[in-house]
């Protein structure tokens, strides 16, 4: 059996921009049944075509990848992943946009050193710019609260018997489980919902 070349693309389902890297594999020689995609984060290795991907390649087949943080963007398992490939599975690895990063040159001392250092820094990059990411999205999402945006699901409308049933349980006519009932919710439910609008009801008279 002679050498064969793969392609891996990972999308997450945030950004869907295989058609990017399906353009940068092309013209490589890699027939499409070696051509594997998952569409989810970078965060770890527990995705079905890479896995079935890599228990494919044998001794000096050759894996094309766009970038580095196309193979993931935790740093130790990036590390751990290239070691199997190269190490354990004896196959190349090609990363299409750092040139240094091309397993099939440079297999002397110096070459291999070059490479592992490439491999270390841009994996760093990789998973500082994921933890980077997930902090704007926090910062992002606290200064949107602050401003007032609400997030999640819309809550669901009250039921027209709501204040009625409200004022009745709020001078002790019925007892709580007896109101969560006649408005078709759980207890906790509904003594939420009569908090939040007595809350409100609280803030409109203070304007």
């Amino acid at each position: 059996m002679g050498v064969a070349n793969y392609g891996y693309i990972r999308v997450s389902t945030r950004e869907q921009n295989e058609d990017r890297q399906i353009i940068a594999l092309s013209g490589l020689n890699i027939p499409p049944g070696n051509l594997y995609m998952d569409k989810q984060s970078g965060k770890d290795f527990e995705r079905p075509s890479y896995r079935q991907m890599v228990r494919r390649l044998r001794r000096d087949d050759v894996l094309y990848i766009k970038s580095i943080d196309r193979l993931g963007r935790n740093y130790a398992e990036i590390q751990d992943q290239w070691r199997i490939i190269t190490k354990e599975k004896g196959a190349d690895i090609v990363v299409l946009d750092m040139p240094l990063l091309d397993t099939r040159r440079g297999k002397d001392l110096l070459g291999t050193f070059l490479a592992d250092i490439v491999l270390q820094v841009l994996s760093f990059v990789a998973e500082n710019e994921r933890v980077n990411i997930r902090q704007r999205q926090a910062e992002g999402i606290a200064a949107a609260k602050a401003r007032g945006v609400r997030f999640g699901r819309p809550p669901m409308p009250l039921p027209e018997n709501f204040r009625s049933v409200h004022r009745a349980w709020r001078e002790k006519k019925i007892p709580l489980w007896k109101a969560a009932t006649a408005c078709g919710m759980k207890e906790g439910t509904f003594y939420a919902k009569a908090r939040r609008m007595e809350s409100e009801e609280v803030t409109e008279t203070r304007r």
